[in-house]
């Protein structure tokens, strides 16, 4: 893990889609918090790095069967929220 998430939260909607269509929310977070930023082009894995070094907002996004997630740690580390893109 290359930075603190801190709580971790799933939007409800989140949660309901990932248990109706078996998404494994677990592993997307994981995956983020090792420094995997899934589908973000360069410019927003560089300001992820920045932000990595500098206490700043992480941002990732997965897409799994054309729907889109994001996995957000906000600048202070206090928490982790993870949601549909559609709830964002």
């Amino acid at each position: 893990m290359l930075f603190s998430l801190g709580q971790v939260v799933v939007a409800r909607n989140c949660l309901n889609y990932a248990q109706q269509h078996g998404v494994n929310l677990t592993e997307l977070v994981e995956r983020h918090a090792s420094g995997d930023d899934g589908d973000l082009c360069k410019a927003d894995q560089a300001l992820n790095d920045l932000a990595i070094q500098s206490e700043g907002r992480v941002f990732s996004s997965y897409t799994i069967n054309a729907v889109s997630f994001y996995v957000i740690t906000e600048w202070d580390r206090s928490y982790t929220t993870v949601m549909l893109a559609e709830d964002y």
